[in-house]
């Protein structure tokens, strides 16, 4: 195998060890039967939680389709809870879409930001239907490494170290989406991620086929100037688009969030010790209750 051949299988390496990160069995088991309900090929999981450790608060969870995606504003998002030994709750925040529908936005080739820029960060495949299902996450999660690389290449300095490429890579993505990040956010998930991204970049780089000089921690990417202003006008077609469809996915999930009334009850009662009874009314209309709950809390606030 030559130099170019190995680089991909070096990414793909680096890719199925990432991905089999160590997680506690309570969590395998509510992905498992998350992913065996919704008919599924594969659960990824991530965030905090999987950084951590820890089983408070919300688990983030991908559920990953068969067949083609049919919602067009993607994921469908929903809440989970499941009760394990010793009388506690796990809760989880769900999205679902397609397993095609994420490797293409994985990929580069839908106009989604947030499916590449989501999964270079730390991931973990915990449960898949087959062996065929996990090869296919593990493809689709390389691709959005080298996406990553490509735009942060195109994006950094002409010469630095990798993690000035990925913080012009987030500084961008962060300003392109429909939400609300302190200053330095990219410096929180570069520092807390230190170890995943070590090394990542010159293998996603390599593994495409771009070039680079490299001088202890600096690295000089040799993108030529057309290939640079190819990934740039890709770019800012997604930039631009970018708030616009995170907003229709907010205004789509505030109508088809499963579990939201539970969710948001879970979540006031966390923050301000308010308990929330989730009454009929509330589960069906969570936005036609949202008025009462905030009343009782200025009332719950002004007792306190």
């Amino acid at each position: 195998m030559n130099a170019q051949e190995q680089a991909p299988a070096a990414l793909e390496a680096r890719i199925t060890k990432q991905l089999a990160a160590p997680i506690g069995d309570e969590v395998r088991s509510f992905a498992a039967a998350l992913g065996e309900a919704a008919g599924a090929r594969a659960v990824l999981f991530y965030g905090s939680n999987l950084r951590t450790g820890s089983l408070e608060g919300v688990l983030d969870f991908y559920v990953l389709l068969p067949g083609d995606q049919i919602e067009r504003i993607w994921p469908r998002v929903s809440y989970h809870e499941r009760e394990i030994a010793g009388g506690v709750t796990l809760r989880a925040k769900v999205a679902t879409m397609s397993l095609a529908a994420f490797a293409k936005a994985a990929a580069g080739e839908l106009t989604d930001t947030t499916i590449w820029a989501r999964f270079v960060q730390p991931s973990a495949l915990i449960w898949t239907s087959d062996d065929a299902a996990q090869a296919d996450v593990t493809a689709a999660a390389a691709q959005a490494a080298m996406t990553a690389a490509r735009l942060a290449a195109a994006l950094g300095p002409k010469t630095g170290n990798a993690e000035d490429y990925w913080r012009a890579l987030f500084q961008a993505t962060y300003k392109a989406e429909f939400r609300v990040e302190k200053a330095g956010r990219e410096n929180d998930i570069l520092s807390v991620n230190a170890e995943h991204f070590a090394g990542l970049l010159p293998l996603a780089l390599a593994a495409q086929g771009i070039e680079f000089d490299r001088d202890g921690e600096q690295l000089t990417p040799h993108l030529a100037e057309v290939e640079r202003a190819r990934v740039l006008a890709w770019w800012s077609k997604r930039r631009r688009l970018g708030k616009p469809l995170n907003f229709l996915r907010l205004i789509k999930a505030s109508t088809t969030f499963e579990g939201a009334a539970r969710y948001a009850a879970w979540k006031v009662e966390r923050h301000t010790g308010m308990p929330v009874e989730v009454t009929p009314f509330r589960e069906k209309y969570p936005l036609l209750a949202a008025p009462s709950v905030l009343f009782a809390l200025w009332r719950h606030r002004r007792q306190s």
